[in-house]
């Protein structure tokens, strides 16, 4: 079989596009070539410009100026079910799905098909299933309630759902963002059968990894414009990271910061011994202060889980806790709050921050409803807190939906430093978050170190669990499988996570 790239033209070509806002400028002259059957990568900073052509892509947005060529053919979209009817097909980082509805209701929502004038649903079913199955899904049935689902399911039915319109271009928006080892897996060779249909791939990441794992060619867009667009085969991690941010990789995980004694030589800051409850069993560890432990392991191993025991979101019902030497078992994160320890979780958007409000009240808001008589030098001090976070807004009273991914982040950071806490507990920190805002976090950690702060993160990429670490705690099954030092190996880490060593942690 021919390879389609050479078979045939460009299938999608953008042209000169721009777009603004209130008179302010996000996308200047952007140009883009996809050839059938292309992995294209298009990556940058948060605010540079990704989310907005992709949504002119969409027909969510109506440009400025530009044109888009779909199959040598201008096109002009009003709305995204005429892209989706014309072959162009987004999955967007945000899932559009019923969570009552099943997953064939969902993949043929609005054209479901018919027996005559009634819906079919064993014929709708049947071509669900048949979808899945030429996509290499197994584990997801057509029947299946949406809300049955894991986020990594959901996201491989919204997958499904844009090849179902036999889409000639499918743009992703950080597909993998809440994936982890297998199900990213899985996605790969999904990407792979796409491939070989000659469907042409748009790929937003912000993780290197699968951007030189999966991508032809790449193109980096920087304040709004296009700066470069090359053959993936001709960068490295380091030649993009200086495209996306003009910084050095070698600023990409900063270096400890001077601080007191060493941790080895300090009383542990939290201790568990033999703590559980109905997802983690037998948890025994201790965490110093100055030191910055990662979590790694499988999604559903109890990463989470375990820090939310700790925050006392849901409690250990066995086993012991110390925190500064005295026995301490949060029943509630309130409690949690009291002592010092604060929690950024996976989910920003749904747990970290009050979209609606403003960057003022956000930071302030776990001080005010837990510690309110701590908020008047709280308040005081959110503008050096944000100027040393380098946040990028308006002023403080802008409500934080308008900020890029990046500054919610930050401003979640913020919020939790009003309380001056001992132990922090990071959940996927750079889950969604662009290069320049990866480093802002990660030297935000050095400092917590230094500080004598004890930090304890949970995450799925093990280049950011092995570039932060002193030690690597790794779960199995909700059990410890074993602890590795600072410079262990992906190879070393995976081994205890998918259990092929394994001698757990008594």
């Amino acid at each position: 079989m021919p390879d389609p790239r050479v078979a045939s033209g460009p299938v999608l070509e953008v042209r000169g596009l721009s777009k603004s806002f209130f008179g302010i400028t996000v996308l200047q002259d952007a140009a883009l070539t996809l050839m059938p059957g292309e992995v294209h990568g298009l990556v940058g900073e948060n605010g540079a410009g990704k989310s907005t052509l992709m949504k002119l892509l969409a027909g969510v947005h109506q440009r400025d100026s530009g044109e888009i060529l779909l199959g040598g053919e201008p096109v002009d979209f009003g709305h995204p079910t005429q892209a989706h009817e014309a072959g162009l097909s987004t999955v967007f980082q945000e899932f559009n799905l019923l969570p009552d509805r099943t997953v064939a209701e969902n993949i043929f929502l609005g054209r479901e098909p018919r027996k005559g004038p009634l819906v079919s649903r064993a014929l709708m079913n049947s071509q669900a299933a048949q979808l899945l199955d030429s996509l290499g899904i197994a584990s997801i049935r057509p029947t299946t309630q949406v809300r049955a689902l894991s986020v990594a399911e959901q996201q491989i039915v919204e997958i499904a759902k844009a090849v179902s319109f036999n889409a000639r271009v499918i743009s992703m928006d950080e597909p993998t963002a809440a994936l982890a080892g297998p199900e990213v897996e899985l996605l790969y060779q999904i990407i792979a059968r796409l491939k070989q249909r000659g469907t042409a791939i748009l790929y937003v990441s912000h993780r290197l990894r699968e951007i030189f794992d999966l991508c032809d060619n790449i193109t980096v867009l920087k304040d709004g414009k296009v700066v470069a667009t090359r053959p993936a085969a001709d960068l490295d991690d380091a030649s993009l990271v200086r495209l996306m941010v003009g910084r050095p990789i070698s600023a990409y995980f900063p270096d400890k910061l001077p601080s007191g004694p060493d941790a080895r030589d300090r009383a542990p800051l939290l201790e568990l011994a033999g703590a559980g409850n109905g997802q983690l069993d037998a948890i025994t560890l201790s965490l110093r202060p100055g030191e910055i432990v990662g979590v790694a392991g499988l999604q559903g191993s109890g990463r989470s889980e375990l820090l939310q025991a700790v925050f006392g979101a849901a409690p250990f019902t066995r086993g012991r806790m110390r925190v500064n030497g005295r026995e301490f078992l949060p029943r509630s994160p309130r409690q949690a709050i009291r002592s010092r320890i604060a929690m950024i979780t996976e989910d920003r958007k749904a747990e970290g921050l009050s979209l609606n409000q403003s960057i003022l009240d956000n930071a302030l808001s776990v001080v005010r409803a837990v510690m309110p008589g701590n908020t008047p030098s709280a308040r005081r001090n959110v503008p050096g807190v944000f100027s040393s976070l380098e946040v990028v807004a308006r002023d403080l009273d802008q409500e934080v939906q308008y900020l890029s991914g990046g500054n919610q982040q930050k401003v979640v950071l913020a919020k939790w430093l009003a309380i001056s806490p001992q132990l922090v507990l990071l959940d996927e920190p750079t889950r969604g978050i662009d290069v320049g805002a990866k480093i802002a976090v990660y030297q935000l950690m050095r400092q917590f170190a230094a500080e004598g702060k004890a930090v304890l993160m949970v995450s799925s990429e093990l280049p950011e669990v092995i570039g932060m670490s002193d030690r690597i705690l790794v779960l199995h099954d909700g059990r410890l499988a074993g602890e590795l030092p600072a410079g262990a190996t992906e190879e070393e880490v995976l081994k205890l996570a998918t259990g092929a060593r394994g001698e757990e942690q008594p």
